[in-house]
């Protein structure tokens, strides 16, 4: 045998030698990671501080069940499951209680007192939708000082005050829908008497045109044009992507940090169409300067100076004006949606409204916001749709502060993320009888629903953090629905079977809602 033949198998030998070292030590990195998953999950399982809550034993060893069910879009049924087997309190994750009792509204969200200041658990914001800018927005700063001034500045473009101003820009806008509807009626193939209405779809248009105009000073022409503004259709993805990335940038950074240079250009662009959209609307309504454009939010709030000085600064502005345009807009059309639907699935409670809202106007000039504030009817059916298809239907995650948190009579230790699951805590049998049944009756004093507990209820949350523009919201919602059902009669297609059946990326991914619309005979 020549050198150069041993040369090559020593040569073999070494790579055969080198290839089989490489894959000991990845068998023993693979071996030594997952003794590690293991212990650490018989920790978490047996001796970890929440071992003594109930739950089941596999989401206290690992994470995966709750992410799973987040990716999927079924954390809110998998969480009211969670609870009929173990009870008002169950640990859902290694590090996360959910709470069933009513009483945990205010142990979690509330103000707090003197005698447990400091313990209140505040937002875990690793669970929360950015905004794309990184400017922290009233919905999401960690600073409850700086909260409590952006609240401020705010409140006066929510108060009751403004909403009566700007009665004329919502009122325009519900007539439009009306208009819409009954020209598609006079357009159909029906003899102009039925037409076919997806109403998920016309209510997107309607309350994304009005928040438009209040935010921007100008209409996104969504219900002129029958068609969704390219920005529109990407909220929804972005509100969807994010929620994911959310979920495992909180929880697994190191998964994210491998991931995102995949991720970066379709949701880094994603994000940058998404906040320059505001940002570009936001600029042209300030060219306008105050009260050119009528009485809307910037109206409002550009009036505030601090020694002549802004209160706000222009990426606050951005930031906010997309906050703005989605909490109010696709949690309004939901509830309204939700509302419609089961309405018609329930057709006795349909025509008592309707007779209550024909009962009340003679003409549809005379519905305004203050008068359906007065229709006692179509509030239950409000507080009703809300208890049974909240638009947040998931719990809003706090995290519990060094010296831990008392919730519900229960010690929980720091770092424990808790919350009220919005949706299971209203359809629990021991809080609300009949919980799966529409009957908007148990809010208007039937004795048959004495023993529900109504404070369950909470879609706006409570606090110092509860939903800045529920008021505008309920007027939204009443006047939309008071104007639809005194002008048309409506009946539900027959494909909207199971159309509750529907996953959740922090809002409802909801289905087309197919409605036979006609113009009411009197």
């Amino acid at each position: 045998m020549d050198i150069s033949s041993k040369a090559h198998k020593v040569l073999g030998l070494g790579q055969v030698l080198k290839s089989r070292s490489i894959l000991q030590i990845t068998a023993l990195l693979v071996t030594v990671v997952f003794m590690r998953w293991v212990v650490r999950g018989i920790y978490r399982v047996y001796f970890h501080p929440l071992s003594r809550f109930p739950g089941p034993k596999f989401s206290a060893f690992t994470r995966i069940p709750h992410i799973f069910a987040i990716f999927n879009g079924s954390l809110h049924t998998y969480v009211a499951r969670l609870h009929d087997q173990y009870g008002d309190i169950v640990r859902i994750s290694p590090d996360e209680l959910s709470f069933l009792n009513p009483q945990a509204w205010r142990d979690i969200y509330s103000h707090g007192s003197k005698t447990n200041e400091g313990t209140v658990p505040p937002k875990y914001l690793l669970r929360y939708v950015k905004d794309p800018s990184g400017t922290p927005s009233i919905l999401n700063t960690p600073d409850n000082t700086e909260h409590s001034r952006l609240r401020k500045i705010f409140f006066p473009a929510f108060s009751e005050r403004a909403l009566t101003q700007q009665e004329p820009l919502f009122t325009k806008y519900v007539d439009q829908l009306v208009k819409v509807l009954k020209a598609g009626i006079a357009k159909s193939n029906n003899e102009g008497e039925e037409a076919s209405f997806d109403m998920v779809r016309l209510y997107n248009f309607t309350t994304f045109d009005i928040m438009g105009d209040l935010t921007f000073g100008e209409s996104l022409h969504m219900l002129t044009g029958a068609e969704y503004d390219p920005w529109v259709r990407e909220v929804f993805d972005f509100i969807k992507t994010a929620v994911i990335s959310n979920a495992f940038e909180a929880h697994y950074p190191l998964v994210i940090t491998l991931v995102k240079p995949l991720l970066a250009k379709a949701f880094g662009d994603l994000q940058d169409r998404h906040y320059s959209f505001s940002e570009t609307r936001v600029t042209k309504r300030l060219t306008m300067g105050r009260e050119s454009a009528g009485v809307d939010l910037w109206d409002l709030v550009m009036g505030q100076e601090d020694k002549g000085k802004p209160l706000l600064s222009r990426d606050q502005m951005n930031t906010h004006a997309n906050m703005f345009m989605l909490a109010g807009t696709e949690t309004t059309s939901t509830l309204l949606s939700g509302l419609t639907y089961l309405l018609l699935d329930k057709p006795e409670c349909m025509a008592k409204l309707v007779k209550e809202i024909r009962g009340t106007f003679k003409e549809d000039g005379e519905i305004s916001m203050q008068a359906a504030a007065k229709l006692p009817y179509l509030k239950a059916c409000i507080s009703e749709a809300l208890r049974m298809y909240p638009p947040v239907p998931n719990g809003m995650p706090h995290l519990t502060p060094r010296d831990g948190s008392t919730v519900c009579g229960e010690f929980v230790p720091a770092k424990t993320i808790v919350s009220v699951p919005q949706f299971a805590i209203c359809i629990s049998p021991k809080l609300f009888k009949d919980p799966l049944s529409f009957v908007p009756e148990r809010w208007t004093g039937d004795a048959r629903f004495a023993a529900d507990d109504r404070s369950a209820s909470q879609p706006f949350s409570i606090g110092p953090r509860d939903c800045l523009g529920k008021n505008m919201a309920y007027h939204e919602i009443r006047l939309v629905l008071t104007k639809v059902l005194w002008n048309f009669d409506l009946e539900l297609s027959e494909e909207n079977k199971g159309w509750l059946e529907q996953q959740v990326f922090v809002l409802w991914q909801k289905t087309p809602l197919m409605v036979k619309v006609k113009v009411a005979r009197r």
